[in-house]
């Protein structure tokens, strides 16, 4: 699998993906830029929505438009859930930097959705960090949910993860998240790392959380990595090295391999999709790799 979103730009572009299976097909959220803009421009971004009955072939059904004044410039990462027959997304506000924070919406059919009154539902606080959340994760765990997401120091220079959880049966609404840590519960510290940890995306193995996450800024080439916990406050990477590294000179990825999103079928195989491209971000293409397991420990199949 190879694929990109072209209706915005003329080529293609498709980022931070998270994949569901619901209504008999596959679901991919993504994020898009502005129509017509640069892509690396701050405005105008969205959330693109495909759908798939084999996870090869995608193609684009709708999109969630940022309407909202606390939106401003955009909305982009979606995390996709499906809880009692409705599919609940968390995404973030998009170009306000430091105010960035994480959002919430309902949607019955997938592609329809109802945003949340109380957005945005969840910033950090504390001395440690600027205050912005982006890329988030939610996972039920231990009868709670669990939300990851990146933020960044109060210098906005390193980006790192932050978590808050949820009891359950309360919403997920801005009263309902309280933080796990006054502090980071994981942040760069190898060098391929760099200044950066992000896009955490987490799955349950027995009594574990594995997350697969993000290192190091777009196209420094950002890698991704593997973390696990037992209790979803305190992590313990599994390697030194990049499970998934960038792609070798002349491939599709060689710019980088990053923004995991893990996805689990009906019949248990678990899926990473991520985000590549060979240009600097000029373009941006979404593929999967099939992941095994040896316990609460992945290995790649493919």
């Amino acid at each position: 699998m190879l694929w990109g979103d072209d209706s915005r730009l003329g080529r293609p572009f498709a980022k931070d993906p998270s994949v569901i299976r619901f209504g008999g097909r596959y679901l991919l959220y993504y994020s898009v830029p502005g129509a017509g803009g640069d892509s690396g421009g701050m405005s105008g971004w969205g959330i693109g929505i495909a759908e798939s009955r084999n996870l090869t072939d995608w193609r684009k059904v709708g999109e969630l438009a940022s309407d909202r004044p606390y939106e401003g410039k955009g909305v982009a990462a979606p995390c996709a859930r499906v809880i009692a027959s409705e599919v609940h997304l968390f995404y973030q506000t998009y170009g306000n930097m430091a105010h960035d924070a994480i959002c919430h919406a309902v949607s019955k059919d997938g592609l329809r959705f109802v945003k949340d009154a109380e957005n945005p539902v969840f910033h950090p606080v504390g001395a440690w960090s600027a205050g912005r959340a982006i890329d988030a994760e939610v996972v039920p765990f231990q009868g709670k949910w669990f939300l990851y997401a990146a933020t960044r120091d109060p210098q906005m220079k390193v980006q790192m993860i932050t978590g808050a959880v949820a009891e359950s049966g309360k919403g997920f609404g801005r009263d309902a998240w309280k933080m796990t840590s006054d502090g980071p519960l994981l942040k760069p510290e190898l060098p391929w790392e760099k200044d950066c940890i992000e896009a955490p995306s987490v799955v349950q193995r027995g009594d574990s959380l594995v997350m697969f996450y993000a290192g190091a800024y777009n196209n420094a080439p950002q890698q991704i990595g593997v973390a696990r916990s037992k209790d979803g406050v305190h992590w313990e990477r599994l390697s030194k090295e990049p499970f998934l590294p960038v792609g070798k000179p002349g491939s599709w990825n060689s710019s980088e391999s990053g923004h995991p999103g893990a996805f689990v079928d009906d019949d248990g195989q678990t899926y990473l999709f991520y985000q590549g491209n060979p240009d600097k971000g000029k373009t941006w293409l979404l593929s999967y790799v099939r992941v095994g397991w040896h316990g609460d420990v992945p290995y790649l199949m493919d």
